[in-house]
């Protein structure tokens, strides 16, 4: 019957028949004793919607990739210690088995470390609740750590390796391990062992490295074989040859060749010109190395995802992971992406058709919020286990929370008739803070404390008003030596000559909430604020609002005209943080498989500074990652 058509296919390769290894006399990878070049991409299954998963994967392979490379992120699966979550957008093996149903290979980077411009670097904040930890070295807490955590991924990823009958090619050590000032090779000799503990002897495992000579010599190890990433900026020739004197012999491997590149809040949005990128894959493939496009398609940093940079100052990293890749942050194909697939054409038969084209994107127009509250006025909904009390301030991981908001509250130790100096010595903002008396927010810059920028504001008020602080999380460092960022206030605060002690510490759970159906959950008659309650508010308030759709639902992005700085959600999913006047980017992105055509969705947003007059939001087809130019 027709149940067998495929029964040859079963018995082309036995087990013990599929191998994948490294040529040291001819210089490249062989699969199953054949020489093997890879053409492969970055996707990162964190960033892009499950229901997508598939559609990218196949864009990605119509392109004429036959690979991809696919980060880990440690914080994603272990999010408290010891309880681990592989399910929903999280199923890493369900992703793989897309990847091996679509025709293409996999790079895999479990870290434990991967940079990526995710939060911590993918470290989970739980290991910052021993201040005292080494990251990213043999500190024997963080060795502990890193064991439990690898027992269970490398088990699990042990039967998706190619001569195992799965798709995953090679292995990557750590992820630049050079460019971190610890440069302790006990550290990378653990994970070595680790690795092959769980992997087996016949792994390629390997590691990845910047174009330093510096980088290279902390970076690579005996037993792992060294790669090597950069961009359009470098001279190949130079950049390989460097290479090759640490690794002499054996395929040539830009594990990170740069498509586009990141954006911070308040840079100008980045792009990297399609035909260097173009003509500079042409030139690595001429040679016959190994090419992993980072990012192919970026994503988006959801939730409170997000990485920063701290090299002169904080830098957090923009909600949106476009990347100026060659699919959109929406999974669109753009002319970056054609030329490529012009490129690929000359090196390897591509499949046949066309890729699929960009999806249908909708412009649904204006939404009207309504206030809920100030947030100094929700906490028995947002805090419902109370304050924790303590003489001195406590840190987000003291407090066991790792992402977020947390608000800090003390009353005013004296009266204050004329405006004096709130202070962090120690700059101490991670990162960024609301202050308001009684619930009215103080006189200058709306009362915003901002690290490394803003360290002080004014204050006035009375003896025992109310000082609340809210404070937000936004972003741990995910790159260089600060990676073990702490967050919430750290040291003392100062006010004139008063060391401010005696705080109720509160823990937001402000995600719990709205994913219980907060606010909309509320009876209607709570709704105690007329549309007209005094124009502009300011300070961290609530708003919600609903938008029915029309027809079925698609892919939309969400403007925020007028409004400040913030977080939004829809249907109780986290969207990200919406920060317009630092810019760079405009809109954020709404997947369509969010959106429900026959139940109001709910928007909540918590604006932190100031709502506009109209408090509307604009939902848009079409995406505005720059301040400077209208969306064409």
């Amino acid at each position: 019957g027709l149940g067998l058509v495929g029964w040859p296919v079963a018995l082309c390769w036995k087990a013990g028949e599929r191998s994948f290894s490294i040529d040291y006399k001819n210089n490249c990878f062989l699969r199953d004793g054949k020489p093997f070049q890879y053409i492969s991409g970055s996707i990162h299954y964190s960033r892009v919607p499950r229901y997508y998963w598939k559609d990218r994967l196949t864009k990605m392979y119509m392109t004429g990739l036959n690979a991809i490379q696919v980060y880990v992120p440690w914080n994603l699966h272990e999010p408290v210690q010891g309880t681990y979550t592989f399910e929903g957008d999280r199923d890493l093996e369900h992703f793989l088995n897309l990847a091996n149903q679509t025709g293409l290979f996999v790079i895999l980077r479990p870290g434990p470390y991967i940079c990526a411009e995710w939060d911590m670097g993918g470290l989970p904040a739980w290991l910052l609740q021993n201040p005292n930890i080494t990251l990213r070295s043999a500190d024997s807490d963080y060795l502990q750590a890193v064991s439990n955590w690898l027992a269970v991924l490398l088990t699990k990823m042990r039967p998706w390796l190619y001569q195992n009958g799965g798709n995953i090619i090679t292995v990557q050590v750590e992820n630049e391990y050079g460019s971190y000032f610890a440069c302790d090779y006990n550290y990378m000799r653990h994970l070595r062992t680790m690795f092959r503990a769980f992997l087996g002897e016949d792994a390629v495992l390997f590691t990845t490295d910047g174009n330093t000579d510096k980088e290279l010599l902390c970076g690579t190890l005996q037993g792992l074989y060294a790669t090597i990433d950069f961009g359009t900026d470098t001279n190949v020739t130079t950049a390989f040859s460097r290479l090759r004197k640490f690794e002499p012999y054996g395929p040539l491997v830009n594990s990170e060749f740069y498509t586009g590149w990141l954006d911070h809040w308040g840079d100008q949005h980045a792009s990297v010109d399609t035909q260097k990128v173009s003509r500079m894959l042409s030139d690595m493939l001429s040679l016959g190395a190994n090419v992993n496009m980072y990012m192919f398609e970026g994503g988006t940093n959801f939730g409170y995802w997000n990485g920063a940079d701290h090299d002169t100052q904080f830098r957090p990293v923009v909600t949106s992971y476009d990347y100026n890749a060659p699919l959109s942050e929406a999974g669109d194909p753009t002319d970056k992406l054609l030329a490529i697939r012009e490129v690929i054409k000359n090196f390897r038969d591509i499949p046949l058709g066309p890729i699929p084209p960009a999806s249908a994107k909708m412009a649904y127009g204006f939404v009207n919020l309504q206030k809920i509250g100030n947030i100094s006025g929700l906490l028995d909904t947002l805090s419902p286990q109370g304050p924790v009390r303590s003489q001195n301030l406590l840190t987000f991981e003291e407090m066991k929370q790792s992402y977020g908001f947390m608000l800090y509250r003390t009353l005013l130790p004296r009266d204050l008739p004329h405006a004096i100096s709130l202070i962090s010595p120690v700059n101490g903002i991670h990162d960024r803070a609301y202050v308001s008396v009684n619930g009215v927010t103080t006189m200058s810059a709306a009362g915003v404390m901002e690290r490394d920028i803003t360290l002080a504001v004014n204050v006035m008020g009375r003896r025992a008003d109310q000082l609340d602080i809210l404070v937000e999380n936004m972003g741990r460092v995910d790159f260089g030596s600060k990676i073990n960022d702490q967050k919430g206030l750290l040291g003392n605060l100062i006010l004139g000559s008063d060391v401010l002690s005696d705080w109720l510490i509160y823990s937001l759970d402000i995600d719990g909430a709205i994913q219980s159906g907060w606010p909309q959950s509320m009876r209607k008659d709570i709704h105690l604020f007329s549309e007209t309650d005094g124009g502009e508010e300011s300070g961290p308030t609530v708003y919600s609002g609903t938008l029915q759709l029309p027809g079925p639902a698609h892919d939309t992005f969400i403007k925020f005209n007028g409004w400040m700085k913030g977080q939004v959600w829809i249907n109780g999913v986290n969207l990200g943080r919406y920060w317009p006047q630092r810019g760079p980017q405009q809109t954020l992105y709404v997947p369509g498989p969010l959106l429900s055509s026959s139940v109001p969705n709910n928007i909540t947003i918590l604006e932190l500074e100031r709502a506009p007059q109209h408090r509307r939001v604009l939902f848009m087809d079409r995406p505005q990652l720059s301040k400077t130019t209208a969306p064409s």
